[in-house]
């Protein structure tokens, strides 16, 4: 797990946070993070796939969140929705990070930005997504680890 790319989480857990609160453009936001040096440390490529995708992808991932939250995705405190919908992405379009990495990212994202406990929250729900969008993975590392 690269340092760049968790700071690259972190930048665009706040920016989608600000685009849910205030609904300005992307364009906009990102701009205000690249201005700001926000980005410092962080990957931007990465950033910009996140932050972009995500709404790009937002019916689809929200569908992939709706199946095992406990009430509509648009209930949820939007930090934790930030970071769910974060850790959704990834982990039905960056099938190269390991699911594992992807929920570990989202439960300190949680601890970083959240509040009280919803770390446990989060690690649930993307815990229930992996199993569904990540079988095969999931599947072949526990056939690896019965070896």
């Amino acid at each position: 797990m690269s340092q760049a790319k968790t700071n690259a989480r972190k930048c665009a857990v706040q920016a989608l946070y600000q685009w849910q609160m205030s609904g300005e453009s992307l364009t906009r936001i990102e701009s205000y993070f690249l201005e700001e040096q926000h980005l410092k440390g962080a990957q931007k490529t990465y950033f910009s796939e996140l932050f972009h995708g995500v709404p790009k992808q937002l019916v689809d991932i929200d569908a992939a969140l709706a199946e095992f939250v406990d009430r509509p995705v648009e209930k949820i405190d939007p930090v934790e929705r930030a970071i769910l919908r974060i850790g959704a992405y990834e982990l039905i379009n960056r099938l190269e990070t390991p699911y594992k990495v992807i929920i570990n990212e989202g439960v300190n994202l949680a601890k970083d930005f959240g509040a009280e406990g919803s770390h446990k929250y989060v690690n649930g729900i993307l815990d229930k997504v992996s199993q569904k969008h990540r079988a095969v993975e999931i599947a072949a590392k526990r056939a690896k680890s019965q070896d």
